[in-house]
């Protein structure tokens, strides 16, 4: 439990909230603990949603996937993470993503009502959890912002290289790591898997950059 708790403190929900406190809230927010395999769906595209999830351990990502079952992935989950909190925080809204584990996955489960009615007491610590759940759907409304930044732009290079621009910053460092694979990447930026790895090759011909799988070393 020592290493769910761990994880739960440095995740951005819980930011400011000591494990003391975090083991106090736990029952108060009817927390569920589910363990998934890899390649499993934790959440599926239909579905009400009355709990956010927040992955413990392991990781995911968040897609769609046409009728045809062309799939468009929107973002990565890693450990302290959490995911489903807009559609949660409106009532019989249904999911149009799914949430699929791309290893071992741990997920404890929160109802969404249980943070956002404040208890008696009005404890110091429960609103100081409503101002991370907006401060944390705030955060991500910036990072779709971002992402269609990258897809309206013309070409597979082009989007490409304002995807990889973005990472650098957010690293803070012209050498960083994806959480995607190839074929991921291009579900990201939708565009061909070829079409992707020829721009990734003439870029690095070009000395831009270098990369050996999710590796990147941007160049000037």
């Amino acid at each position: 439990m020592k290493k769910d708790f761990f994880a739960l403190c440095h995740s951005r929900l819980f930011s400011g909230i000591t494990e003391e406190e975090l083991e106090g809230m736990l029952g108060c927010l009817q927390a569920k603990s589910v363990r998934f395999p890899k390649d499993a769906y934790i959440l599926r595209a239909g579905e009400p949603v009355d709990s956010l999830g927040i992955l413990v351990f392991g990781s995911a990502l968040i897609i769609q996937e046409d009728f045809w079952g062309n799939r468009n992935i929107l973002s990565s989950i890693s450990a302290g993470q959490s995911f489903a909190e807009t559609f949660a925080c409106a009532p019989g809204t249904a999911l149009n993503v799914d949430v699929v584990t791309q290893a071992p996955s741990d997920v404890l489960f929160l109802n969404v009502r249980r943070i956002l009615e404040l208890c008696p007491s009005a404890c110091a610590y429960h609103s100081r959890l409503i101002r991370n759940l907006l401060s944390d759907l705030a955060g991500k409304n910036l990072y779709f912002n971002e992402k269609i930044t990258h897809l309206g732009q013309r070409t597979t290079r082009a989007k490409l290289l304002s995807y990889l621009s973005a990472e650098a910053r957010r690293h803070g460092c012209a050498e960083f790591d994806i959480p995607f694979s190839r074929q991921q990447l291009a579900d990201y930026l939708s565009v061909e898997r070829s079409g992707l790895s020829a721009e990734l090759g003439k870029l690095r011909a070009e000395g831009l950059l270098e990369f050996h799988r999710n590796h990147f070393l941007l160049k000037t």
